[in-house]
């Protein structure tokens, strides 16, 4: 699954790595490095701008909310239960196959975190000595450094109690497609520490190469089995994972300490 993950780019960056046409700087985000479930997050689509001349695409960065409410919703309350959308139903859950018909995104990011149960933490769980094992988070990331593109929707919901010219009146809400976590050996991957990502968590966010970049931004690809083809796990071998402080556990901390490399685990949190 994805849950929470660290963006620390800004839009000139993403701007130049995506070929941005169009941005509003006023919808400018802080660099977050414990992004969570409800937040504004940048997103990468294609879009015809509102009013234009034209009605063609332009690639844009926005700002939405992660965690997608449905158009069809009578309320936005379950939109922090929907931060993830599996790759292998997407097409077919009410939820979410018209925006993975005619509204997919890529969502930006560093990389994210995972949490893993320790050895010695799950012993003690097994034994009935502890009921809630402290489990060591990790950090994933490309391990060449570039952006990891994580493939998204995003989806438009009207909450019907404001006016039109309220600027809440409409919520533009996303979620991050996972799939089955790769069971391929991680790049760099440490002699006790977890050797694949499927070691971690049975699920990961699916990572959009930049080959795929376009295909899956491009609205005017609406066949199901032609975008189905693009929800293939990137090739192997491309990611890294590290132990990170269990500081990140708590959405209260925000920092790029959060994302230094530490030797081991934790004490307390062995693999």
């Amino acid at each position: 699954m994805c849950g929470r993950y660290a963006a620390s780019r800004g839009p000139e960056d993403l701007a130049g790595i995506f070929e941005i046409e169009q941005w509003e700087p006023e919808e400018t985000l802080a660099p977050d490095f414990n992004v969570a479930p409800t937040k504004e997050v940048y997103a990468v689509l294609d879009r015809p701008v509102k009013d234009a001349d034209t009605p063609e695409p332009v690639r844009q960065l926005r700002t939405l909310k992660w965690g997608l409410v449905p158009s069809w919703a009578k309320t936005p309350e379950g939109g922090a239960r929907m931060i993830n959308a599996r790759a292998e139903t997407v097409h077919e859950k009410p939820s979410y196959r018209r925006a993975f018909a005619t509204r997919r995104c890529i969502i930006p990011a560093d990389g994210y975190y995972e949490w893993v149960t320790g050895a010695g933490e799950r012993d003690l769980e097994v034994e009935g000595k502890k009921k809630r094992p402290r489990k060591q988070p990790y950090f994933v990331t490309p391990a060449d450094g570039s952006v990891f593109a994580m493939a998204g929707l995003y989806e438009f919901w009207r909450d019907k109690t404001l006016p039109d010219e309220h600027p809440l009146a409409w919520w533009v809400t996303c979620s991050v497609i996972t799939t089955e976590a790769e069971t391929t050996p991680l790049a760099g991957a440490p002699g006790d520490g977890p050797h694949a990502l499927a070691d971690i968590h049975p699920r990961m966010p699916l990572m959009l190469t930049p080959d795929r970049w376009d295909a899956w931004l491009d609205p005017a690809r609406t066949d199901v089995e032609d975008l189905r083809s693009l929800l293939a796990p990137p090739p192997a071998g491309l990611m890294r994972a590290y132990p990170v402080s269990t500081a990140v556990s708590n959405v209260r901390n925000n920092g790029p300490e959060l994302l230094k490399e530490l030797e081991g685990p934790e004490e307390g949190t062995l693999f």
